[in-house]
């Protein structure tokens, strides 16, 4: 119907009055040659008939009448001169004709149901984040990726902390104290100095799975003279609930001498309207880590190696990476059972590319073979190291078993959320 009324702004069709008002014409005598005859058009689309001044009086010798005269009844004579202008289109049916075509494609769309409706899906959960709670809280989603999650189908320790750096970094782009380095604002990159990472706690009460999106909150606060500590909390977009809080300590360090500095004052008046004044998200673990080496280890992985990859802007190995070397040595059958629940790393000093490391954990309690006894939670101390002998990074994990149930068949796929 709209092509219908569309085409008629173009080409007028031939109203119902018209065709009756011909058929009042009678009959044409046989007498009448058609080819005596010449039609035309009237200005109102009626067919109007006269006789041909051409018409010939014989046809293969025979004498042939013409008619005169001959018109419709109803015919009226159209008095306005044939112009251009009155071969336009009529541009207001037109129009119309246009806005109809419009409005009943738009109801036609509105009308399909093919797309989500899930409610995190309403906006774009995917973007660089935005400040919230009067400028002081950075938010940002993510989603979990297919390459993201591990066999437990569920997201990697890695990929939850790479989350918190990036929002870390695009907390203080959005800001708009990002200069010329890696999260330093504009006063430190004229002192040469970064941030670095010298503790990090993290508990995590569940961990999302594929498809699932997360919610990412950051904030910042002062933690001594001259640290910052920064805050995490992680939530599932569509429950809510809080799958993981983390809470780190950063100090500065002078990039060309690679010694740690105190905050500048031109610094601190950067940074210090964005602190917020609250207790961190997790209680601080002052529990002295214990002393490990490879007499007190239960297992050990040498020949660990930075690759270029590894490295960040300021050419020393992302404190991300540091995690995954921690968790090399841990034994098999506790990454089998169990999953990482809760991890406290000390960062002592840092390591280039040139280095070469080794990996040492030891089990608390019964250790391995207490495993499917006790059913339980499970402590290991963790030391990163250089093979000098140097201290990179200790730890201290906690794991808890894991519960298939929970978990679903690991021979299935998870459906794929719309």
């Amino acid at each position: 119907m709209v092509a219908t009324i569309a085409a008629s702004a173009f080409f007028p069709v031939a109203s119902e009055s018209g065709a009756q008002a011909s058929s009042k014409l009678g009959p044409v005598p046989t007498t009448v040659d058609t080819l005596g005859i010449k039609s035309k058009s009237g200005s109102h689309g009626r067919l109007k008939v006269k006789a041909s001044a051409q018409a010939p009086s014989k046809v293969n010798g025979t004498k042939v009448g013409v008619m005169e005269g001959l018109r419709g009844e109803n015919e009226t004579q159209s008095h306005a001169p044939r112009t251009f202008i009155n071969t336009l289109p009529d541009w207001s049916m037109l129009l119309a004709a246009i806005t109809t075509m419009f409005l009943a494609a738009e109801k036609q769309w509105m009308m399909l149901d093919w797309k989500p409706r899930r409610p995190d899906m309403l906006v774009d959960p995917f973007g660089l984040g935005k400040i919230v709670q009067d400028g002081l809280v950075f938010r940002q989603n993510f989603s979990i990726r297919s390459y993201e999650i591990g066999a437990d189908r569920t997201a990697s320790i890695e990929t939850l902390m790479n989350h918190l750096q990036e929002t870390a970094l695009n907390h203080v782009k959005t800001a708009g104290l990002l200069g010329d380095g890696f999260g330093s604002t504009p006063e430190m990159c004229k002192k040469n100095l970064i941030w670095v990472v010298t503790k990090m706690q993290v508990l995590v009460d569940r961990y999302p799975t594929w498809g699932d999106v997360v919610q990412v909150d950051t904030w910042v606060d002062a933690s001594g003279k001259n640290g910052m500590r920064r805050d995490w909390l992680v939530r599932d977009c569509k429950t809510g609930d809080i799958l993981t809080r983390a809470s780190s300590v950063w100090v500065m360090m002078n990039k060309k001498t690679r010694k740690l500095s105190k905050i500048p004052d031109e610094v601190r008046q950067e940074i210090g309207p964005y602190f917020v004044d609250s207790p961190p998200v997790v209680d601080d673990d002052s529990r002295k880590l214990p002393k490990l080496d490879e007499h007190t280890a239960d297992y050990v992985r040498s020949g660990l190696t930075p690759k270029w990859s590894d490295l960040d802007v300021n050419q020393h190995v992302n404190n991300v990476k540091y995690i995954g070397w921690i968790l090399e040595s841990a034994p098999l059958p506790i990454v089998e059972s169990h999953e990482l629940c809760g991890m406290t790393l000390e960062y002592r000093r840092e390591c280039g590319r040139d280095s070469m490391l080794q990996s040492l954990t030891a089990v608390s309690g019964d250790g391995v073979g207490g495993l499917a006894d006790s059913g339980g939670y499970v402590e290991c101390r963790h030391l990163l190291r250089l093979e000098g002998g140097a201290e990179i990074v200790k730890g201290r994990t906690e794991w808890r078993p894991k519960y298939a149930g929970s978990l679903g068949s690991l021979n299935q796929l998870p459906a794929e959320t719309a």
